[in-house]
């Protein structure tokens, strides 16, 4: 039903007078644009930061472990005898079993070349990688019955060339060959007098690619005895080994001086800790 109200015409606007909410129009225009702003530059920022976070996540790890890899090569100059070549190891379960054993050193080579260092067969092998530098020492169990040498070889190869020795010597299983084991280092007037070639009975060689380097050990017994059947120090730790090497712990003898030196030489060259001079 129509009322009077509905049958009048709506007023007519004047021309010269703006609508009410015409003042407040620019500072919502103000407001639109600003947020945008806002917005343009918020994205911006995230685009930032996870590019960044891209470039620290790729190049930056790569450039750390190129870091530790170029101090590798050079540490040997700068890292004190005492601390590659500790005078006393213990490890709380290094033995057969899990038992504690202890080591003395007792004596350092000086720090030379490869020339004679190793045998024909095994100098041929490092031959690829060349030869920077080689450190070594000698150290005794706490009875003075064994005798055992570690060695570490700083390389004058690159990250590719170390991987490929490695693959060769697990692919080949060179670690595993007698004609392969390391020479011992035999200080006159100690207990490793004695320690001659005759004398190696067990052996490790790592090949290491975070570092330029090659770690070895070689052990044998402080009597000077010959003839034990020479047996590879991943076989002699096995359990059951029935072996001479086995049952005396000296497989287990050259691994824990090997992995300890590889530990050290490793948080050295990724901490760029700096010591006294050779």
């Amino acid at each position: 039903m129509s009322t009077e109200a509905d049958a009048m015409p709506p007023p007519t606007v004047p021309h010269d007078v703006p609508p009410p909410d015409m003042p407040d129009m620019p500072v919502v225009r103000g407001r639109t644009t600003a947020v945008a702003v806002c917005l343009v530059l918020g994205l911006g920022l995230i685009a930032g930061a996870v590019a960044g976070s891209c470039l620290a996540d790729g190049p930056g790890e790569r450039s750390a472990a190129e870091a530790t890899y170029e101090r590798g090569a050079t540490l040997w100059q700068d890292i004190p005898v005492a601390q590659l070549f500790p005078p006393t190891v213990r490890s709380d379960a290094a033995g057969p079993g899990g038992a504690p054993r202890e080591w003395v050193r007792v004596g350092v080579a000086p720090a030379a070349d490869c020339t004679e260092a190793f045998d024909p067969v095994l100098a041929a092998a490092l031959a690829p990688v060349g030869c920077k530098r080689l450190l070594r020492a000698t150290y005794t169990d706490v009875t003075s019955s064994s005798v055992t040498t570690v060695g570490l070889l700083v390389t004058e190869a690159d990250t590719a060339g170390m991987r490929a020795l490695r693959k060769r010597f697990a692919d080949e299983r060179l670690d595993e060959r007698p004609d392969l084991m390391p020479r011992p280092y035999a200080p006159h007037g100690t207990v490793a007098d004695r320690f001659g070639l005759a004398q190696r009975v067990t052996w490790r060689v790592d090949v290491l690619t975070d570092v330029p380097a090659v770690v070895y050990a070689v052990t044998g017994f402080a009597d000077g005895r010959t003839g034990v059947p020479p047996q590879p120090a991943a076989q002699a730790v096995a359990p059951g080994a029935t072996t001479v090497a086995g049952q005396a712990g000296l497989g287990h003898e050259a691994t824990a001086l090997a992995e300890e030196v590889e530990r050290v030489f490793r948080e050295a060259a990724r901490e760029g800790r700096k010591g006294a001079s050779r």
